[in-house]
């Protein structure tokens, strides 16, 4: 929705007997926050930028214009009444139509940069419904969710400016809140089903949830999951660089290491170093840990086995990459009893996995200026990479899923739901993973359709 519509309008909210009006509203939608924080207004507008703190503002003003006060009395009839023949009927129109207007949640589908979307709404049901937008498209990702007010102009369905996107945490305060509030024992459903009219009346909860979430993530540090490897050892990331001696050649060295049973080769000079399923460890070392925060991660080939590192010849050096200590003392006793003078001592690199996780946000360690790929032929590559992965893991087991398999939940309806909503919670974390300029994102149709749910992606 153009901001132009309600540029008379906003200026007409000076006047005195409106403006005390409006503080009230405000201070409903963003008080509690505010004052639990211990900062004002204008400090928001420095905390969360400006352009937030509009759109914190535009949501009071909306729920404002639906309001009726003394003697029932509404401001933008007042308003219209006092000034509408300088509006015309097109910014009539839409200034009753966002009175009229609720805030809701709504999931986001299809999405078309630049010019629309489908918005399913979570609290009052409904199929999904097309909304020509042209800003928020090119932000927002296949099932996020927004707060927002839905408003019919010319013949369209367009967005209201006070959008707030919500993170899953946000969502799950929101439904806590609902439930709450509305006194209804919480069930299987995410949200309860809420009739318009008491939406009308709820619309500070979805600013005051926004934001007390928003301001409760900025104080709090970031807490990092705690990881691990396959084996349940702590994940540290190591780079052993084994220089070749003099004499020493690229097909000298790569003849030993074909010899090497626990090495299959992936392509020309490069090794995954594996663990086969029959030798793997009897007890895992999984079972010691059990931090609610523990994340364990692996890599298996498509027979099950266990990679353990990988090895690459390039130039001068093999480099062999793993993930924990234990597994970089193996490999190097393997690889200096096997290549002996070929090779010289080797250099390593240490890397945690908070300073990896670090040293991606400022956007290091992601370059490799020895091997590049066009775009387009890199999104190809990850997209093969991306559908490998998910289709073995539709018969891995999902602790979302209750620990089933995604072919065995959608054997049954609750379980269809439960597989539904975890297809779109991947579908949301990897949009746009990546994908070159001009290309198509990875689909995830084909995971849809296998599974027998297409019907329920809406």
């Amino acid at each position: 929705m153009a901001a132009d519509h309600l540029t008379g309008l906003i200026r007409y909210l000076g006047q005195d007997d409106w403006k005390a009006c409006f503080e009230e509203v405000l201070g409903e939608h963003l008080g509690p926050a505010l004052e639990a924080a211990d900062i004002t207004f204008e400090e928001l507008d420095d905390i969360l930028g400006p352009d937030v703190a509009m759109t914190l503002w535009g949501c009071a003003f909306e729920d404002f214009l639906g309001q009726e006060w003394d003697e029932g009395r509404n401001f933008v009839e007042v308003y219209l009444k006092r000034r509408g023949w300088k509006e015309g009927p097109r910014n009539s129109a839409v200034m009753r139509a966002l009175k009229d207007s609720v805030m809701s949640l709504y999931e986001v589908s299809n999405i078309v940069p630049g010019q629309s979307l489908m918005a399913r709404d979570l609290l009052r049901g409904g199929k999904p419904v097309l909304v020509r937008e042209g800003t928020a498209t090119r932000t927002l990702r296949p099932w996020d969710r927004i707060a927002a007010r839905l408003v019919p102009e010319d013949g369209h369905t367009t967005l209201a400016g006070g959008l707030l996107a919500y993170s899953q945490d946000a969502c799950e305060d929101l439904a806590e809140h609902l439930y709450d509030v509305l006194r209804r024992k919480r069930g299987k459903a995410e949200f309860p089903k809420v009739k318009t009219e008491v939406l009308a009346d709820l619309a500070p909860m979805f600013t005051l949830t926004w934001l007390f979430r928003t301001l409760e993530d900025m104080a709090g540090p970031r807490e990092l999951p705690v990881l691990f490897n396959g084996d349940g050892e702590d994940l540290v990331f190591h780079d052993i660089c084994f220089p070749l001696t003099k004499g020493a050649t690229q097909k000298m060295v790569a003849e030993v290491l074909e010899k090497l049973p626990a090495l299959r080769s992936e392509e020309r000079l490069f090794w995954n170093w594996l663990r086969v399923p029959e030798q793997n460890k009897g007890v895992s070392s999984r079972s010691s840990h059990q931090d609610a925060q523990a994340q364990f991660l692996s890599s298996e080939m498509d027979d099950g086995s266990l990679v353990l590192g990988t090895l690459e010849l390039k130039g001068r050096q093999l480099r062999l990459e793993v993930n924990s200590r234990s597994r970089a003392e193996q490999g190097q006793a393997m690889l200096e009893d096997a290549l002996g003078d070929l090779v010289g001592p080797p250099l390593t690199q240490i890397m945690t996995a908070q300073q990896a996780m670090e040293d991606r946000d400022r956007g290091e360690g992601c370059e490799t200026p020895d091997v590049q790929f066009l775009p387009e032929e890199e999104a190809r590559i990850l997209a093969e990479v991306l559908e490998r992965h998910y289709r073995k893991t539709l018969g891995d087991i999902v602790p979302a899923l209750g620990n089933m398999t995604p072919r065995q939940a959608v054997r049954t309806a609750q379980g269809r739901k439960a597989v539904a909503a975890w297809l779109k919670q991947i579908e949301n974390t990897t949009a746009g993973l990546g994908q070159a300029k001009g290309t198509p994102p990875f689909s995830f149709d084909w995971m849809w359709d296998e599974l027998g749910i297409a019907s329920l992606r809406k």
